[in-house]
């Protein structure tokens, strides 16, 4: 049995100019939201999360990812990604957690980009229209910092208290005109003033 989904929302950002400069490529990036019910909710302190973890997170991941490939024109197209969950009143930061950071959540988005990189994230507790922030960054290397990322978007209904909002997002490409290095950039810098210092 799946997680009981109320409804999947899709949000689509497309950046043509970025500091008054025109792009020749747009970067497209999308983020796609399953608000479900948090089958932890008015239960008390649940010891034990794992059973919905093992019998409900590898269906919900399956179907995020087929939604987010549709609609950035498939996976072959992401080149950043990341994910996110909101979980309402009722519910434990935990709760939120459980759903998004387990290998039965993620590995679907791994394996249908190629990823060698983990899922950026954040999880925290909020309210209906809530700010929901998914972070990404390069699926192959982390420290590409072009493709550090953020795609922000709200739901005016969700999360219920009840509910955990579940949101994966991937991008096309980095920041339009990123003007700052990569992390082996600034190794090779700093090796370079060792040298000269000495």
């Amino acid at each position: 049995m799946a997680f009981e989904i109320r409804k999947i929302v899709t949000t689509i950002e497309e950046t043509f100019i970025e500091g008054g400069k025109a792009t020749d490529t747009p970067v497209t990036m999308v983020g796609v939201a399953a608000i479900i019910t948090n089958p932890w909710a008015g239960r008390g302190f649940v010891e034990d999360l794992n059973p919905e973890i093992r019998d409900h997170c590898s269906e919900l991941g399956e179907t995020i990812v087929e939604y987010i490939g549709r609609y950035i024109g498939g996976h072959d197209q992401i080149e950043a990604y990341g994910k996110a969950a909101v979980v309402g009143a009722e519910g434990e930061i935990e709760h939120a957690s459980a759903v998004i950071h387990t290998l039965r959540f993620g590995n679907h988005y791994r394996n249908a980009v190629n990823a060698k990189s983990y899922l950026s994230f954040t999880n925290k507790r909020g309210g209906p229209g809530t700010s929901i922030q998914i972070p990404m960054m390069h699926k192959d290397d982390e420290g590409f910092r072009s493709h550090y990322v953020t795609l922000e978007m709200s739901i005016e209904d969700a999360p219920r208290a009840n509910e955990i909002v579940v949101c994966l997002g991937a991008s096309t490409g980095g920041r339009l005109h990123p003007r700052i290095g990569n992390r082996y950039q600034d190794l090779k810098e700093l090796e370079a003033e060792a040298q000269l210092a000495k």
